[in-house]
């Protein structure tokens, strides 16, 4: 077990900074941080961003000076890399582009959305968890493409994000209402994304309804995630409640596993089940045991 740092070679803030990472854990790089008067908002998923000025305090605690290239390769032997694509701040270029051929004509609409998806409180209800969505509709609907009003009820299915339960989606349902109108888009259009983005609160679509599915499909693909990235969603969905403590989250938690459990289906289309189902029961059964 180690700790890691390279040089202060990357710019930011009128200053240059280090990066400091574990060949072995977070619990490990935490602890070692939290000794060296480190704070937590310097912590980046992976790695903590130090100033230069805190270089040679590192060295002093036992941080083992690498190359840049060492580092990362440490890094990404010990599991704990988060690719680049799953960071929320890297990712407003492709989203952007996204957003462009979805409601082409609308960029300062689809710039809103983005602010809105990269507000920091936010760590699982992220850019990346948009990402992740619009590119399981993807998956879902190949070789075609998801219907329109499916795609804008994606980008609009978190806008509105407090960490309230039922609230936040219909905030967002009436976010998307109120933009929707203004851009000029059929009632009829608008009314379908409002009405998807309400369904995101149950994830209990009728019978029959074909987009509703799709969206519901999409939204908890994550549950079908392979060991790793499943453990990366629960430490996210954990920072998003940081302000509710360890016993009211983790009772909170087993009602919402218990739901999603519950829910007859849980995948609804004969592709979601192949991909995700069986590992997203045992994703479920492993955090109520």
């Amino acid at each position: 077990m180690a700790v890691y740092v390279d040089p202060p070679l990357w710019p930011a803030h009128g200053t240059v900074y280090s990066h400091l990472v574990s060949d072995t854990s977070l619990e490990e790089l935490h602890a070692f941080a939290e000794a060296a008067g480190i704070p937590e908002r310097a912590f980046d998923g992976d790695h903590y961003d130090v100033p230069e000025r805190r270089y040679n305090d590192l060295l002093s605690a036992g941080a083992i000076p690498v190359e840049a290239r060492i580092l990362v390769r440490k890094l990404i032997a010990s599991g704990l890399r988060i690719p680049a694509r799953e960071r929320s701040k890297a990712l407003t270029l492709p989203l952007l582009v996204r957003w462009n051929s979805t409601l082409p004509g609308h960029e300062e609409l689809g710039f809103e959305l983005l602010e809105r998806w990269g507000e920091e409180h936010r760590k699982y209800h992220s850019r990346t968890h948009l990402l992740a969505v619009l590119e399981a509709l993807d998956v879902l609907t190949e070789p075609a493409l998801p219907a329109p009003s499916v795609t804008l009820a994606a980008w609009f299915h978190d806008a509105v994000y407090e960490g309230i339960a039922g609230q936040d989606e219909e905030e967002s349902a009436k976010l998307a209402e109120d933009r929707l109108a203004t851009a000029g888009l059929p009632t009829a259009v608008v009314a379908e994304v409002a009405r998807l983005v309400r369904l995101t609160s149950t994830h209990s679509p009728d019978m029959g309804d074909a987009t509703g599915a799709l969206l519901c499909d999409a939204d908890l693909s994550i549950l079908g995630a392979e060991p790793t990235a499943y453990a990366r969603y629960l430490a996210a969905v954990r920072e998003d409640y940081a302000h509710v403590s360890d016993a009211d989250f983790a009772a909170g938690r087993a009602t919402v596993v218990r739901q999603l459990l519950a829910l007859d289906p849980l995948f609804h289309s004969e592709r979601a089940k192949s991909l995700w189902l069986d590992a997203a029961r045992r994703n479920l059964g492993a955090e109520l045991s």
